[in-house]
């Protein structure tokens, strides 16, 4: 098993475990918490109990586990998010959430490259990987949609949409936000303000795989596997409107 099949492999089986424990928690009446809490430790054990077999010589760093500082001499670090929307996932009806499983491989003159990753959408029944690369649907013609956050829209965000005349809709984890625009459901995703990298790398190599622009919000790579894992923006969205978003940015944090 190559490590894009095993990165899709994991994303899967995870989310269903995910599904079948939140069907029983909402027949126990469990309170959203504890859904959040056992979500989220469920899918951390299965991912890490599986990478530690599989892959037994590679760093792991996972959001609900300890940083262990020798990923930052590792050829090869496997960056998880376990439950990426865990309050959407607590919330019992939404299918907002996610899987993230992404390899990080250290490269010659590089600081790394992610080189396989897979986004489970466990409610949707959808798993998007890095290979073979999803097929971005044709653009529709329709004025462009940005994806932002349920509960708080970045002020660059609502400045671009403004400029460019685009509508706004919102979602809740990262990684399903990225996937709405894999999946062309939406066609922007900006987010300013804060997330770590275990938020954003596998949603970005699938989004990159599947030959959408990706970077931060100045341009400048999307850098991962360092040693500070806040990795505060980012930028996903169809390649014809980059220059566009990325005008309107510079002019936004030049004032």
């Amino acid at each position: 098993m190559n490590d894009a099949e095993l990165a899709a492999r994991l994303a899967r089986e995870t989310g269903e475990r995910l599904v079948q424990l939140r069907e029983r928690l909402l027949r126990e009446d469990a309170s959203p918490w504890f859904m959040m809490d056992s979500g989220d430790a469920l899918a951390h054990r299965c991912i890490v109990d599986t990478l530690r077999h599989e892959r037994p010589d590679d760093a792991i760093l996972s959001e609900e586990g300890a940083d262990d500082p020798r990923r930052l001499a590792a050829q090869r670090v496997w960056i998880v998010d376990p439950l990426d929307g865990t309050s959407e996932f607590g919330e019992g009806d939404r299918d907002d959430w996610a899987v993230h499983i992404a390899l990080w491989q250290r490269t010659a003159g590089t600081h790394g490259e992610l080189t396989a990753a897979a986004v489970g959408l466990p409610a949707l029944g959808l798993t998007l990987a890095t290979d073979p690369p999803p097929v971005v649907p044709a653009t529709e013609p329709r004025t462009p949609l940005m994806v932002v956050s349920r509960s708080r829209t970045p002020s660059i965000a609502a400045h671009v949409a403004r400029e460019l005349g685009y509508d706004g809709v919102r979602l809740g984890s990262a990684g399903a936000k990225t996937m709405a625009v894999v999946l062309g459901n939406v066609d922007v995703y900006l987010h300013s303000g804060g997330q770590y990298q275990w938020d954003s790398a596998a949603p970005i190599a699938v989004a990159r795989a599947a030959g959408l622009h990706t970077s931060r919000i100045d341009g400048s790579p999307l850098v991962y596997n360092t040693r500070d894992t806040w990795l505060p923006d980012l930028l996903v969205c169809r390649p014809h409107l980059a220059d566009d978003i990325l005008r309107v940015v510079r002019n936004f944090t030049a004032d």
